[in-house]
């Protein structure tokens, strides 16, 4: 019996430790604060409107830019890990946040001052920077790609299950939105036998699974 508890205390500070690095970027054990200067640069989480299968720009993404008639301005690049990417006449431009659309309109814009009606087109030819998350009680825990949709018992099974002591009546997706995070409950057992909605994921969500 103290052998369990003693288990429940170590994954519940697990789960603590995990939560803490995904919301802040880094180890609580570091000894000196990074001063470096650090731009606040747009991330492809949701924004308001935005549907499971919404794709907005992220890092190491992969895009053909296109300009007609203007093969010198056209380029095949990824997009850096500052969420830059660097063009010909435009030099670097942020386009992380940003879906395949509003780039287009965008370096159409930027575009004008030195071609005449820019037609612009951008190709998305690699994604990789779509991901969802598990932390807590899983078999396997840590980021999973998202190529289309994918609801929560999917990445369960695709995480290998729940360890025998997951609180599966207290599993959570935290969700960020526009900034601003949410907690959308989940019933792993009532999800199971249809009694209630199997969640459909959406790019940066963390399954949290007590």
């Amino acid at each position: 019996m103290r052998s369990r508890c003693i288990v429940r205390t170590l994954s519940a500070s697990m789960l603590t430790f995990f939560l803490l690095i995904l919301t802040t970027g880094s180890s609580p054990a570091q000894s000196a604060p990074d001063t470096t200067k650090k731009e606040n640069v747009p991330t492809p989480a949701p924004k308001p409107g935005d549907t499971e299968t919404t794709y907005r720009i992220g890092v190491e993404d992969e895009l053909q830019i296109s300009v007609w008639r203007e093969p010198e301005l056209s380029s095949l690049v990824v997009v850096r890990p500052d969420g830059k990417i660097t063009l010909p006449l435009i030099n670097d431009i942020v386009v992380t946040g940003l879906t395949p659309d509003e780039l287009q309109t965008l370096l159409g814009q930027k575009l004008k001052t030195y071609v005449n009606e820019p037609q612009v087109t951008v190709t998305v030819r690699n994604i990789r920077s779509r991901k969802v998350y598990i932390v807590g009680q899983a078999v396997r825990q840590g980021s999973f790609p998202l190529n289309g949709t994918k609801t929560v018992l999917e990445l369960i099974a695709e995480a290998g299950g729940l360890n025998p002591f997951a609180k599966s009546s207290s599993i959570y997706v935290l969700r960020t939105i526009d900034g601003k995070k949410t907690k959308i409950p989940f019933d792993y057992k009532k999800a199971i036998s249809g009694k209630t909605e199997n969640v459909v994921l959406m790019p940066g969500d963390v399954l949290v699974i007590p």
